[in-house]
């Protein structure tokens, strides 16, 4: 809700002389939610072919970047990253056009999730980019996570007034 009332009170306020930056607009909705959403902000501030407020959109919706072909002031622009053995390398230059593809394991990894969740993810994205749809949860043969010492409860303290 408060990026939303953030978005309101810009798109109610913008004129010809805003500069405008949003970050992931629609991230805290479902896919087609934020992506609609997204998609109708961006038609929103280019709603004259001629003259809008400049705004920065930054955005992990690939779909927004095809918006290019349509609206005359749109540009899209990318960080350059440079692969490497499954690795990336943010080279920190800003270019012309679209990101060529997601980098969202990668950059999990950069991050420093679990090296089992970026396993798990990569077999997951295989399955849902084929035809494939059918992801199999792992065996439940994995061993349980076990409180390392013995956890005690110890009685209330009748002393208080109990008020609920």
């Amino acid at each position: 809700m408060v990026e939303m009332n953030e978005t309101a009170n810009i798109l109610n306020n913008a004129t010809d002389r805003s500069l405008i930056i949003l970050d992931e607009i629609g991230r805290g909705t479902s896919t087609y939610d934020g992506l609609s959403i997204a998609w109708a902000v961006v038609e929103h501030l280019h709603r004259d072919a001629e003259r809008g407020p400049r705004t920065l959109f930054a955005t992990h919706y690939q779909e927004l970047t095809q918006l290019e072909k349509h609206l005359a002031r749109l540009r899209n622009f990318s960080v350059a990253v440079k692969e490497w053995n499954d690795e990336i390398v943010f080279v920190r230059r800003v270019i012309p056009g679209a990101a060529d593809r997601s980098y969202g394991i990668q950059v999990a990894r950069l991050a420093g999730l679990p090296i089992t969740v970026i396993d798990r993810a990569k077999v997951i994205l295989q399955k849902l980019e084929s035809d494939d749809t059918s992801v199999e949860l792992p065996s439940a043969a994995t061993p349980k996570a076990r409180p390392k010492k013995k956890i005690t409860v110890t009685p209330e303290d009748n002393a208080q007034l109990n008020l609920l």
